[in-house]
Protein backbone atom coordinates (compact mmCIF):
# COMPACT_ATOMS: atom_id res chain seq x y z
CA UNK A 1 0.00 0.00 0.00
CA UNK A 2 1.41 3.36 -1.20
CA UNK A 3 2.59 5.81 1.98
CA UNK A 4 1.24 9.69 0.76
CA UNK A 5 3.27 12.41 1.78
CA UNK A 6 1.37 15.53 3.54
CA UNK A 7 3.41 17.68 2.00
CA UNK A 8 1.34 20.82 3.99
CA UNK A 9 3.49 23.88 3.20
CA UNK A 10 4.27 26.51 6.26
CA UNK A 11 2.01 29.51 7.34
CA UNK A 12 -1.85 29.37 7.69
CA UNK A 13 -4.04 30.27 4.90
CA UNK A 14 -7.34 31.22 5.98
CA UNK A 15 -8.96 33.52 2.71
CA UNK A 16 -11.98 32.00 1.01
CA UNK A 17 -13.80 29.10 1.91
CA UNK A 18 -12.53 25.78 3.65
CA UNK A 19 -12.41 23.99 0.96
CA UNK A 20 -10.26 26.60 -0.93
CA UNK A 21 -7.57 25.94 2.04
CA UNK A 22 -7.46 22.63 1.01
CA UNK A 23 -3.57 21.09 2.14
CA UNK A 24 -2.58 24.23 4.01
CA UNK A 25 -2.81 24.96 7.59
CA UNK A 26 -6.09 26.85 8.19
CA UNK A 27 -6.40 27.15 11.91
CA UNK A 28 -4.09 27.30 15.07
CA UNK A 29 -2.66 28.99 17.99
CA UNK A 30 -0.05 28.50 19.71
CA UNK A 31 2.61 27.48 17.15
CA UNK A 32 5.17 29.55 14.66
CA UNK A 33 6.92 28.40 11.64
CA UNK A 34 10.29 28.99 12.24
CA UNK A 35 12.46 28.42 9.35
CA UNK A 36 9.63 26.32 7.87
CA UNK A 37 8.99 23.81 10.89
CA UNK A 38 5.93 23.91 12.67
CA UNK A 39 6.72 24.18 16.15
CA UNK A 40 5.26 25.85 19.83
CA UNK A 41 6.21 29.13 20.92
CA UNK A 42 7.09 29.36 24.20
CA UNK A 43 5.40 30.06 27.32
CA UNK A 44 4.99 32.94 29.74
CA UNK A 45 5.13 33.50 33.49
CA UNK A 46 4.66 36.14 35.20
CA UNK A 47 6.78 39.22 35.81
CA UNK A 48 5.59 40.95 39.05
CA UNK A 49 3.14 40.49 41.26
CA UNK A 50 2.13 43.67 41.28
CA UNK A 51 -1.37 44.63 39.54
CA UNK A 52 -1.56 47.85 37.73
CA UNK A 53 -4.88 50.18 37.63
CA UNK A 54 -6.66 50.71 34.62
CA UNK A 55 -6.16 48.83 30.86
CA UNK A 56 -2.87 49.09 29.79
CA UNK A 57 -2.48 49.97 26.40
CA UNK A 58 1.08 50.77 25.71
CA UNK A 59 4.57 49.41 26.75
CA UNK A 60 8.05 50.94 26.03
CA UNK A 61 11.46 50.01 26.63
CA UNK A 62 14.97 52.12 26.58
CA UNK A 63 18.03 52.15 28.40
CA UNK A 64 19.40 54.77 30.61
CA UNK A 65 23.12 56.02 30.38
CA UNK A 66 24.29 53.51 32.71
CA UNK A 67 22.63 51.20 31.05
CA UNK A 68 20.12 50.40 33.55
CA UNK A 69 16.93 48.83 32.02
CA UNK A 70 13.65 50.22 32.32
CA UNK A 71 9.75 48.98 31.03
CA UNK A 72 6.82 51.76 31.29
CA UNK A 73 3.43 50.69 31.03
CA UNK A 74 0.68 53.15 30.64
CA UNK A 75 -2.98 52.03 31.03
CA UNK A 76 -6.31 54.65 30.47
CA UNK A 77 -5.44 56.45 33.83
CA UNK A 78 -1.75 55.46 34.95
CA UNK A 79 1.48 55.28 34.07
CA UNK A 80 4.21 53.19 35.18
CA UNK A 81 7.81 52.28 35.29
CA UNK A 82 9.51 48.76 35.85
CA UNK A 83 13.38 48.72 36.45
CA UNK A 84 15.19 45.76 35.19
CA UNK A 85 15.25 44.31 38.65
CA UNK A 86 11.12 44.28 38.42
CA UNK A 87 11.15 47.67 40.73
CA UNK A 88 8.09 48.90 40.51
CA UNK A 89 7.61 52.96 40.42
CA UNK A 90 4.15 54.50 39.87
CA UNK A 91 5.04 57.70 38.01
CA UNK A 92 1.37 59.01 36.84
CA UNK A 93 1.31 62.80 36.65
CA UNK A 94 -0.30 64.79 38.80
CA UNK A 95 -3.77 65.86 37.91
CA UNK A 96 -3.50 63.36 34.78
CA UNK A 97 -6.90 63.22 33.23
CA UNK A 98 -7.70 59.87 32.56
CA UNK A 99 -9.56 58.32 29.96
CA UNK A 100 -12.13 55.50 29.13
CA UNK A 101 -11.25 51.80 29.27
CA UNK A 102 -13.32 51.72 25.96
CA UNK A 103 -13.82 52.89 22.37
CA UNK A 104 -17.50 54.61 22.81
CA UNK A 105 -19.25 56.74 19.67
CA UNK A 106 -22.60 57.84 18.95
CA UNK A 107 -25.20 55.67 16.99
CA UNK A 108 -28.79 56.65 15.46
CA UNK A 109 -30.37 59.47 13.14
CA UNK A 110 -28.03 62.10 12.82
CA UNK A 111 -25.21 60.40 12.91
CA UNK A 112 -22.26 61.26 10.75
CA UNK A 113 -22.32 63.06 7.41
CA UNK A 114 -25.16 64.54 5.80
CA UNK A 115 -26.42 62.57 2.63
CA UNK A 116 -23.88 59.26 3.95
CA UNK A 117 -26.45 56.09 3.73
CA UNK A 118 -30.26 55.70 3.22
CA UNK A 119 -32.35 58.60 4.65
CA UNK A 120 -33.73 57.62 7.59
CA UNK A 121 -31.49 54.76 8.76
CA UNK A 122 -29.51 54.89 12.38
CA UNK A 123 -25.78 54.52 10.96
CA UNK A 124 -24.51 50.83 11.75
CA UNK A 125 -23.18 50.19 15.39
CA UNK A 126 -19.45 49.64 13.65
CA UNK A 127 -19.92 53.47 12.28
CA UNK A 128 -16.70 55.30 13.53
CA UNK A 129 -17.71 58.59 12.29
CA UNK A 130 -18.39 59.87 15.40
CA UNK A 131 -15.56 57.95 17.84
CA UNK A 132 -13.61 58.48 21.27
CA UNK A 133 -11.26 56.29 20.77
CA UNK A 134 -9.91 53.88 24.07
CA UNK A 135 -7.42 55.97 26.14
CA UNK A 136 -4.02 55.37 24.88
CA UNK A 137 -0.50 56.33 26.20
CA UNK A 138 1.81 57.23 23.52
CA UNK A 139 5.90 56.19 24.68
CA UNK A 140 9.22 57.20 23.16
CA UNK A 141 12.62 58.15 25.14
CA UNK A 142 14.20 61.63 24.92
CA UNK A 143 17.70 60.54 25.69
CA UNK A 144 17.14 58.37 28.72
CA UNK A 145 14.45 60.17 29.80
CA UNK A 146 10.52 58.81 28.98
CA UNK A 147 8.22 61.17 27.01
CA UNK A 148 4.49 60.73 26.41
CA UNK A 149 0.73 61.28 26.26
CA UNK A 150 -2.32 59.89 27.17
CA UNK A 151 -4.95 61.18 24.58
CA UNK A 152 -7.38 62.10 27.17
CA UNK A 153 -5.23 64.56 28.58
CA UNK A 154 -3.12 65.99 25.81
CA UNK A 155 -0.01 67.21 27.49
CA UNK A 156 3.20 66.13 27.06
CA UNK A 157 4.73 64.66 29.91
CA UNK A 158 8.73 63.32 30.97
CA UNK A 159 9.79 61.79 33.57
CA UNK A 160 13.56 62.16 34.32
CA UNK A 161 14.47 59.30 36.16
CA UNK A 162 14.75 60.89 39.54
CA UNK A 163 11.77 62.25 40.10
CA UNK A 164 8.93 61.10 41.42
CA UNK A 165 6.56 61.60 38.64
CA UNK A 166 6.12 62.67 35.27
CA UNK A 167 5.89 66.05 34.71
CA UNK A 168 4.40 68.64 32.03
CA UNK A 169 6.91 69.91 29.87
CA UNK A 170 7.27 73.60 29.82
CA UNK A 171 6.00 75.46 26.78
CA UNK A 172 4.96 72.21 25.28
CA UNK A 173 1.66 72.35 23.33
CA UNK A 174 -1.87 71.04 24.98
CA UNK A 175 -4.72 69.09 23.05
CA UNK A 176 -1.82 66.69 21.91
CA UNK A 177 -3.04 63.02 20.48
CA UNK A 178 0.60 61.43 20.38
CA UNK A 179 4.51 62.51 20.55
CA UNK A 180 7.61 61.08 18.42
CA UNK A 181 10.97 61.30 18.82
CA UNK A 182 12.80 61.79 15.42
CA UNK A 183 15.78 60.48 14.70
CA UNK A 184 17.17 64.45 14.90
CA UNK A 185 16.18 64.81 18.49
CA UNK A 186 13.31 66.53 17.75
CA UNK A 187 9.71 66.18 19.25
CA UNK A 188 6.88 65.66 17.21
CA UNK A 189 3.32 66.56 19.04
CA UNK A 190 0.35 64.86 16.35
CA UNK A 191 -2.81 66.41 16.62
CA UNK A 192 -1.66 69.75 18.75
CA UNK A 193 -3.82 72.32 19.76
CA UNK A 194 -6.71 69.73 19.28
CA UNK A 195 -6.50 69.87 15.90
CA UNK A 196 -6.41 66.75 14.31
CA UNK A 197 -4.02 67.39 10.77
CA UNK A 198 -1.65 69.95 13.23
CA UNK A 199 1.74 68.94 14.25
CA UNK A 200 3.92 71.10 16.85
CA UNK A 201 7.59 70.27 16.80
CA UNK A 202 10.28 71.23 19.64
CA UNK A 203 13.84 73.03 18.68
CA UNK A 204 16.32 70.52 17.85
CA UNK A 205 17.87 69.07 21.48
CA UNK A 206 15.81 71.19 23.17
CA UNK A 207 11.81 70.51 24.10
CA UNK A 208 11.01 73.32 25.83
CA UNK A 209 11.07 75.73 22.90
CA UNK A 210 8.21 75.44 20.76
CA UNK A 211 7.63 78.86 19.33
CA UNK A 212 9.17 78.96 16.08
CA UNK A 213 11.95 81.99 15.73
CA UNK A 214 14.91 82.67 13.34
CA UNK A 215 17.39 81.12 16.20
CA UNK A 216 15.80 77.96 16.35
CA UNK A 217 14.32 74.90 14.86
CA UNK A 218 10.81 74.54 16.10
CA UNK A 219 7.62 75.23 13.84
CA UNK A 220 4.58 73.53 13.08
CA UNK A 221 2.61 72.22 9.86
CA UNK A 222 -1.15 71.60 9.31
CA UNK A 223 -0.67 68.37 7.05
CA UNK A 224 -2.78 68.48 3.36
CA UNK A 225 -5.36 65.60 3.89
CA UNK A 226 -8.91 65.13 5.09
CA UNK A 227 -7.75 62.57 7.75
CA UNK A 228 -7.31 62.54 10.64
CA UNK A 229 -3.67 61.93 12.38
CA UNK A 230 -3.41 58.70 14.60
CA UNK A 231 0.09 57.73 14.80
CA UNK A 232 3.81 57.96 13.26
CA UNK A 233 6.77 55.75 13.02
CA UNK A 234 10.54 56.72 12.59
CA UNK A 235 11.27 55.23 9.27
CA UNK A 236 14.71 55.24 7.45
CA UNK A 237 15.14 58.61 5.70
CA UNK A 238 12.31 60.65 7.55
CA UNK A 239 9.30 60.08 10.34
CA UNK A 240 6.50 58.53 8.91
CA UNK A 241 2.81 60.04 9.75
CA UNK A 242 -0.15 58.12 9.19
CA UNK A 243 -3.60 59.01 9.90
CA UNK A 244 -7.10 57.51 9.39
CA UNK A 245 -7.00 57.88 5.12
CA UNK A 246 -3.43 58.19 4.54
CA UNK A 247 0.10 58.42 4.67
CA UNK A 248 2.84 61.41 4.98
CA UNK A 249 6.66 61.42 5.13
CA UNK A 250 8.21 64.06 7.37
CA UNK A 251 11.69 65.00 5.58
CA UNK A 252 14.46 67.03 7.22
CA UNK A 253 15.49 69.41 5.54
CA UNK A 254 16.83 72.17 8.51
CA UNK A 255 16.87 75.45 8.66
CA UNK A 256 14.75 77.90 7.29
CA UNK A 257 11.87 75.09 6.87
CA UNK A 258 12.85 72.46 9.05
CA UNK A 259 10.92 69.75 7.63
CA UNK A 260 8.79 69.11 4.16
CA UNK A 261 5.63 67.20 4.52
CA UNK A 262 4.87 64.58 1.38
CA UNK A 263 2.19 62.69 0.81
CA UNK A 264 3.24 58.91 0.14
CA UNK A 265 -0.10 57.01 0.42
CA UNK A 266 -3.62 56.91 0.25
CA UNK A 267 -6.03 54.89 1.36
CA UNK A 268 -3.67 53.32 3.59
CA UNK A 269 -4.98 54.69 7.00
CA UNK A 270 -3.94 53.67 10.26
CA UNK A 271 -6.39 51.12 12.31
CA UNK A 272 -4.83 52.90 16.16
CA UNK A 273 -2.48 54.49 17.61
CA UNK A 274 -0.78 51.64 18.75
CA UNK A 275 -0.89 49.46 15.33
CA UNK A 276 1.75 50.55 13.82
CA UNK A 277 5.88 48.85 14.27
CA UNK A 278 9.23 49.50 12.58
CA UNK A 279 10.89 46.76 11.67
CA UNK A 280 14.54 46.43 9.45
CA UNK A 281 11.83 46.07 6.47
CA UNK A 282 10.35 49.24 6.77
CA UNK A 283 6.92 50.54 9.03
CA UNK A 284 4.23 47.98 8.68
CA UNK A 285 0.60 48.66 9.94
CA UNK A 286 -2.80 47.25 10.54
CA UNK A 287 -5.70 49.80 8.35
CA UNK A 288 -9.25 49.15 8.88
CA UNK A 289 -9.81 46.41 5.97
CA UNK A 290 -5.84 45.29 5.28
CA UNK A 291 -2.13 45.16 6.28
CA UNK A 292 0.47 48.12 4.68
CA UNK A 293 3.75 48.61 4.90
CA UNK A 294 6.41 51.53 4.02
CA UNK A 295 9.51 50.46 2.30
CA UNK A 296 10.51 53.88 0.69
CA UNK A 297 6.71 53.31 -0.73
CA UNK A 298 3.50 52.56 0.82
CA UNK A 299 2.10 49.33 -0.36
CA UNK A 300 -0.38 46.54 0.62
CA UNK A 301 1.26 43.53 2.74
CA UNK A 302 -0.42 40.40 1.00
CA UNK A 303 -1.97 38.58 3.71
CA UNK A 304 -3.09 35.23 3.35
CA UNK A 305 -5.51 35.73 6.70
CA UNK A 306 -6.38 39.45 5.94
CA UNK A 307 -10.22 37.88 4.82
CA UNK A 308 -10.75 35.86 8.33
CA UNK A 309 -9.17 38.77 10.59
CA UNK A 310 -10.91 41.65 9.52
CA UNK A 311 -14.37 39.73 8.60
CA UNK A 312 -13.95 38.85 12.83
CA UNK A 313 -12.59 42.32 13.95
CA UNK A 314 -14.92 43.98 16.56
CA UNK A 315 -14.69 47.49 14.56
CA UNK A 316 -16.28 48.75 17.26
CA UNK A 317 -13.34 48.68 19.11
CA UNK A 318 -10.62 48.71 17.00
CA UNK A 319 -8.52 51.42 18.35
CA UNK A 320 -7.74 49.08 20.95
CA UNK A 321 -5.18 47.16 18.22
CA UNK A 322 -1.50 47.17 19.22
CA UNK A 323 1.22 45.54 17.66
CA UNK A 324 5.05 44.54 18.61
CA UNK A 325 8.19 43.57 17.04
CA UNK A 326 9.30 39.82 18.45
CA UNK A 327 12.47 40.53 16.69
CA UNK A 328 14.23 37.02 18.08
CA UNK A 329 11.95 35.08 15.57
CA UNK A 330 11.20 38.18 13.13
CA UNK A 331 7.69 38.81 13.62
CA UNK A 332 5.61 41.47 13.47
CA UNK A 333 1.98 40.54 16.23
CA UNK A 334 -0.73 42.49 16.08
CA UNK A 335 -3.80 41.94 18.66
CA UNK A 336 -6.71 42.46 18.04
CA UNK A 337 -10.34 42.46 19.44
CA UNK A 338 -12.35 39.85 17.64
CA UNK A 339 -16.23 39.33 17.31
CA UNK A 340 -18.15 40.23 20.41
CA UNK A 341 -15.41 40.75 22.68
CA UNK A 342 -14.43 44.10 24.21
CA UNK A 343 -11.07 43.12 24.90
CA UNK A 344 -7.98 41.92 22.35
CA UNK A 345 -8.35 38.60 22.23
CA UNK A 346 -6.63 37.26 19.57
CA UNK A 347 -3.25 38.02 16.78
CA UNK A 348 -1.99 37.75 14.14
CA UNK A 349 1.35 37.14 13.39
CA UNK A 350 3.19 38.01 9.75
CA UNK A 351 7.05 36.87 10.07
CA UNK A 352 9.26 39.44 7.91
CA UNK A 353 12.08 36.91 7.79
CA UNK A 354 10.11 33.83 6.14
CA UNK A 355 7.12 36.01 4.69
CA UNK A 356 4.79 33.40 6.70
CA UNK A 357 1.13 33.90 8.73
CA UNK A 358 -0.12 32.84 12.15
CA UNK A 359 -3.07 33.37 13.97
CA UNK A 360 -4.38 32.43 17.28
CA UNK A 361 -6.22 33.25 20.58
CA UNK A 362 -4.17 34.94 23.04
CA UNK A 363 -5.79 37.43 26.01
CA UNK A 364 -3.25 40.55 26.09
CA UNK A 365 -3.83 44.13 25.68
CA UNK A 366 -0.08 45.48 24.34
CA UNK A 367 3.32 44.37 23.91
CA UNK A 368 7.17 44.80 23.46
CA UNK A 369 9.86 43.45 21.97
CA UNK A 370 12.42 41.54 23.95
CA UNK A 371 15.13 43.65 22.63
CA UNK A 372 17.32 44.53 25.96
CA UNK A 373 15.08 42.61 28.38
CA UNK A 374 15.55 39.34 26.33
CA UNK A 375 12.32 38.23 25.41
CA UNK A 376 9.10 40.08 24.59
CA UNK A 377 7.02 41.46 26.66
CA UNK A 378 2.70 41.64 27.13
CA UNK A 379 0.23 42.93 29.78
CA UNK A 380 -3.06 41.56 30.47
CA UNK A 381 -6.39 43.52 30.56
CA UNK A 382 -6.44 43.04 34.25
CA UNK A 383 -3.28 44.67 34.83
CA UNK A 384 -0.51 41.69 35.08
CA UNK A 385 2.71 42.03 33.72
CA UNK A 386 4.23 38.86 31.86
CA UNK A 387 7.83 37.66 29.99
CA UNK A 388 6.96 35.82 26.85
CA UNK A 389 8.66 33.35 24.87
CA UNK A 390 9.67 31.47 28.55
CA UNK A 391 8.95 27.64 29.42
CA UNK A 392 6.08 25.93 28.28
CA UNK A 393 3.36 27.23 30.21
CA UNK A 394 0.63 28.45 28.65
CA UNK A 395 -2.35 28.30 31.61
CA UNK A 396 -4.12 25.63 30.59
CA UNK A 397 -3.95 26.19 26.61
CA UNK A 398 -2.67 23.72 24.22
CA UNK A 399 -0.51 24.90 20.81
CA UNK A 400 -2.31 23.61 18.02
CA UNK A 401 -2.47 23.12 13.95
CA UNK A 402 -5.21 22.19 11.78
CA UNK A 403 -5.18 22.17 8.11
CA UNK A 404 -7.72 22.52 5.51
CA UNK A 405 -9.45 19.58 3.86
CA UNK A 406 -6.81 17.35 2.09
CA UNK A 407 -7.92 15.28 -0.70
CA UNK A 408 -6.87 11.31 -0.33
CA UNK A 409 -9.91 9.83 -2.15
CA UNK A 410 -9.68 9.41 -6.45
CA UNK A 411 -12.46 10.45 -8.54
CA UNK A 412 -15.73 8.83 -6.55
CA UNK A 413 -13.74 6.61 -4.92
CA UNK A 414 -13.19 6.28 -1.02
CA UNK A 415 -9.97 5.89 0.41
CA UNK A 416 -8.68 3.86 3.22
CA UNK A 417 -6.25 4.91 5.59
CA UNK A 418 -4.43 2.31 7.75
CA UNK A 419 -1.24 4.39 9.01
CA UNK A 420 0.41 7.52 9.66
CA UNK A 421 4.13 8.09 9.76
CA UNK A 422 4.81 10.51 11.58
CA UNK A 423 7.70 12.58 11.90
CA UNK A 424 8.40 14.43 14.92
CA UNK A 425 11.77 15.12 16.79
CA UNK A 426 10.54 13.01 19.82
CA UNK A 427 7.97 10.71 19.34
CA UNK A 428 4.90 11.57 21.55
CA UNK A 429 5.35 15.04 22.02
CA UNK A 430 2.16 15.57 20.25
CA UNK A 431 -1.07 14.20 19.04
CA UNK A 432 -2.42 13.77 15.82
CA UNK A 433 -6.31 13.91 14.93
CA UNK A 434 -8.77 13.20 11.67
CA UNK A 435 -11.68 14.75 10.49
CA UNK A 436 -12.97 13.12 7.47
CA UNK A 437 -15.51 14.16 4.61
CA UNK A 438 -17.40 12.48 1.82
CA UNK A 439 -17.30 16.26 0.25
CA UNK A 440 -17.14 19.47 1.40
CA UNK A 441 -20.61 20.02 3.20
CA UNK A 442 -21.04 16.82 4.49
CA UNK A 443 -21.19 15.30 7.90
CA UNK A 444 -17.24 15.00 9.34
CA UNK A 445 -16.30 12.16 11.50
CA UNK A 446 -13.37 12.74 13.66
CA UNK A 447 -10.62 9.96 14.33
CA UNK A 448 -8.66 10.42 17.16
CA UNK A 449 -6.74 11.66 18.95
CA UNK A 450 -3.83 9.40 18.28
CA UNK A 451 -0.50 9.06 20.29
CA UNK A 452 1.94 8.59 17.93
CA UNK A 453 4.36 5.75 17.19
CA UNK A 454 6.84 5.24 15.24
CA UNK A 455 3.96 3.69 12.53
CA UNK A 456 0.63 4.27 14.29
CA UNK A 457 -2.53 2.29 13.34
CA UNK A 458 -5.44 5.12 12.82
CA UNK A 459 -8.19 3.14 10.17
CA UNK A 460 -10.51 5.39 8.74
CA UNK A 461 -12.12 5.95 5.20
CA UNK A 462 -12.80 9.06 3.40
CA UNK A 463 -12.52 11.31 0.14
CA UNK A 464 -10.70 14.44 1.86
CA UNK A 465 -9.42 14.63 5.88
CA UNK A 466 -8.21 17.40 8.24
CA UNK A 467 -5.55 16.76 10.00
CA UNK A 468 -5.02 18.18 13.60
CA UNK A 469 -1.74 18.48 15.75
CA UNK A 470 -2.02 18.92 18.87
CA UNK A 471 1.18 19.18 21.64
CA UNK A 472 0.35 16.31 23.82
CA UNK A 473 3.65 17.92 26.55
CA UNK A 474 4.89 21.57 27.75
CA UNK A 475 7.95 20.87 25.13
CA UNK A 476 10.10 22.39 22.32
CA UNK A 477 8.32 19.99 19.70
CA UNK A 478 8.82 20.04 16.05
CA UNK A 479 6.59 18.69 13.44
CA UNK A 480 7.44 17.87 9.80
CA UNK A 481 6.22 16.00 7.00
CA UNK A 482 3.86 13.16 8.26
CA UNK A 483 3.02 10.11 5.79
CA UNK A 484 -0.79 8.31 5.88
CA UNK A 485 -0.54 4.49 4.36
CA UNK A 486 -3.73 4.90 2.43
CA UNK A 487 -5.32 2.15 -0.23
CA UNK A 488 -8.18 3.13 -2.56
CA UNK A 489 -11.57 2.01 -1.62
CA UNK A 490 -14.96 1.63 -3.40
CA UNK A 491 -17.44 4.07 -4.65
CA UNK A 492 -20.42 5.21 -2.12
Amino acid sequence: MPLVKLDIPAGAVRNGTEYETGGRWRDMSLVRFYNGVLQPINGWRKRVANQLTGIPRAMHTWRENDGTRWLAVGTNSNLYAFEAGNTLSDITPASLTAGSATQTGSVGYGVGAYGADEWGAPRPEASTTLTTPAAAWSLDNWGEYLVGVLSSDGRIFEWDLASGTASVISNAPVGVDGVIVTEERIIFALGAQNDPRRIDWCDQEDNTTWTAAATNQAGNQILATNGKIVTGSKVRGGTLILTDIDAHLATYLGQPFVYRFDRVGTGCGAASQGCVVQVDVGAVWMGRDGFWVYDGAVRPLESPIADYVFRNLNESQITRVTAFNNSKYGEVWWLYPSGDSNECNRYAAWSYRNNTWTIGELDRTAGTDGGIFGQPIMVTADGYVYDHEVGWNYDGSDPYAETGPIEIGQGDNLAVVTRLIPDERNLGDVTATFTSRLYPNADESTHGPFTLTAETDVRFTGRQVKLKVTGAKNSDWRVGDMRVDVRQGSKR
